[in-house]
């Protein structure tokens, strides 16, 4: 398996997962667009589009750094047109840009509502709909969000239903565009059963408590790298990445344990109908 020579634009891609995900492929020799906002240092978050390409880079990939705010139709179609003339196509879109504020109703701004609404459900929807022109010229082309399975439980959304509805909005996309593109583009979900290291997690979450009950953004580097193998038929798919990747046949999950003395936390929208792996334990190890 290799993504040499393959472009890869994905949203969000200047820390966490996005990172991982574009830091996975370049070791293979792609093409990487870092499609984000920060340009400048943040000072409660690590990476910038700039410092992110040149990780990129130093993995084995060609960076393409591009300051993009998702909330704008004219910034991303710019965005995916300068990865295309840039490298000579798109193979593979990730939306993994996303708001997030854990607020019962009554609590939830609605600016901060909106920004949810715009940069998950819109943004989703809107990057993939510019960027379907390029993969339809792609050999196999695939397009991956950073989204949850469609399990409408009320305890997904009781707690938080401004997020839930923006995160489920990411997976509409998902079911609609992948049958309105079947044949044509895979057009798959990928959600960790954990929740995973990042900015978000250690800021918003629980800090470093959270962090060290966490995996490793890798699980789902590695799991998105064997998806974009998948042939184009592959579709429609909405996956737990520990699930996928043991029928892939991996079998060490403990390597992606920030700290494997801690008992893992389980991340929201997980299905109760999809168990961990045969063989793989969320407890401490001794």
């Amino acid at each position: 398996m290799s993504l040499k020579g393959k472009t890869l634009f994905i949203t969000g891609g200047s820390r966490g997962i996005g990172l991982a995900i574009g830091l996975k492929a370049a070791a293979d020799g792609a093409n990487v667009a870092i499609a984000a906002k920060t340009v400048e240092p943040h000072p409660k978050l690590e990476g910038t589009i700039h410092t992110a390409a040149a990780e990129i880079a130093k993995a084995g990939g060609r960076a393409l750094p591009l300051q993009v705010d998702v909330r704008d139709e004219a910034s991303v179609a710019a965005a995916l047109e300068e990865t295309a003339k840039t490298f000579g196509g798109i193979d593979i879109v990730v939306n993994n840009a996303s708001a997030i504020q854990l607020t019962p109703v009554a609590q939830t701004d609605m600016k901060r509502f909106d920004l949810m609404h715009q940069i998950n459900a819109r943004g989703t929807f809107m990057v993939s709909k510019h960027a379907l022109p390029y993969l339809t010229k792609a050999e196999n082309p695939h397009i991956l969000m950073l989204s949850p399975p469609l399990d409408m439980k009320e305890k997904w959304f009781a707690p938080a239903t401004g997020y839930a509805m923006a995160k489920f909005g990411m997976s509409l996309v998902v079911l609609g565009l992948a049958g309105e593109m079947r044949g044509k583009i895979a057009v798959n979900a990928l959600w960790p059963r954990t929740t995973i290291a990042t900015a978000a997690i250690k800021n918003l979450l629980g800090g470093d408590t959270m962090m060290r009950m966490s995996r490793k953004p890798d699980i789902l580097a590695e799991a998105a790298y064997r998806i974009f193998h998948k042939p184009k038929d592959f579709t429609g798919h909405f996956l737990i990445d520990d699930t996928f990747l043991a029928a892939e046949g991996v079998t060490d999950f403990d390597q992606y344990r920030a700290d494997p003395t801690q008992p893992l936390q389980v991340d929201f929208f997980v299905p109760d109908d999809v168990p961990p792996p045969e063989g793989v334990s969320l407890k401490a190890k001794a």
